[in-house]
């Protein structure tokens, strides 16, 4: 019998980018870009509630408008600029459980700055976590364009030096092992480990699984430049958005 019954899904949306002022609620393919995320959750029959943790009220206005879960602003204290991730979910899942006087068996994170994602890869990555019962997580990896192994250096007293020790060991660049990048898609953590990983160093502490997916659907808008080629990408149909996030009429102070 599994192990996961109800999953809580977490989308962290704060109101003060520096990279990308406004992002979260920046017109992104016919929708405000957390609107993707959030579609993309109401899709996943996996997920039994899909909440949005934010200090912002105008963010909170548009999550609700798209179906999301807004029961609360995030406390200030954990919405400045270097505030971890791993506060924030904590906090989620404490209120949510409070909330509900319910348990969940795992907290899946889904940034809304990565929108590619497929329903198929909360499936999947749900299956192969319940199929290994000693794993505390999986996480959404990617293959870079270029092998850092084989392709990165590094200086040091002004000599160029092979950043990984294998990449010298390696004659030809199909020698060099694969190399993946956590690339913000998805993370899936059993709760057990949420509450027991109390400092934050989930990567350090727990035993995750890798779920790949293609590189191209591997996007993260941070930036004015990620959101223009991300835009395009989509525009082109090199990425496909599996859903019809509707759109809403324009709001004065709401779409930025």
């Amino acid at each position: 019998m599994s192990d996961i019954r109800r999953v809580l899904s977490v989308i962290p949306a704060r109101g003060g980018s520096k990279g990308l002022p406004g992002k979260n609620l920046l017109p992104f393919a016919g929708a405000p870009l957390i609107a993707h995320t959030i579609t993309f959750a109401k899709m996943c029959p996996e997920i039994d509630r899909c909440l949005v943790s934010t200090d912002s009220s105008e963010i909170a206005e548009v999550a609700k408008r798209f179906g999301a879960d807004v029961p609360w602003l995030r406390p200030a204290e954990l919405a400045r600029d270097d505030t971890p991730i791993w506060p924030v979910l904590r906090h989620a899942l404490e209120e949510a459980e409070r909330e509900q006087g319910g348990h969940y068996d795992a907290l899946l994170l889904l940034d809304p700055t990565s929108p590619a994602r497929e329903p198929s890869d909360v499936a999947e990555a749900l299956r192969r976590l319940i199929g290994q019962s000693d794993a505390d997580g999986i996480i959404g990896v990617s293959q870079p364009d270029f092998n850092p192994t084989w392709h990165c250096v590094v200086e040091r007293e002004g000599w160029m030096v092979a950043l990984h020790p294998e990449g010298v060991r390696c004659e030809r660049r199909q020698e060099a092992p694969a190399v993946y990048r956590i690339n913000g898609s998805l993370y899936l953590w059993r709760t057990a480990f949420v509450r027991r990983c109390a400092d934050g160093r989930w990567r350090r502490d727990g035993r995750h699984l890798l779920y790949e997916i293609p590189e191209r659907r591997a996007m993260s808008i941070d930036t004015a430049d990620e959101f223009e080629r991300a835009e395009a990408l989509v525009k082109m149909g090199v990425v496909q958005l599996p859903w019809a996030a509707p759109r809403v009429p324009h709001r004065q102070g709401v779409l930025r």
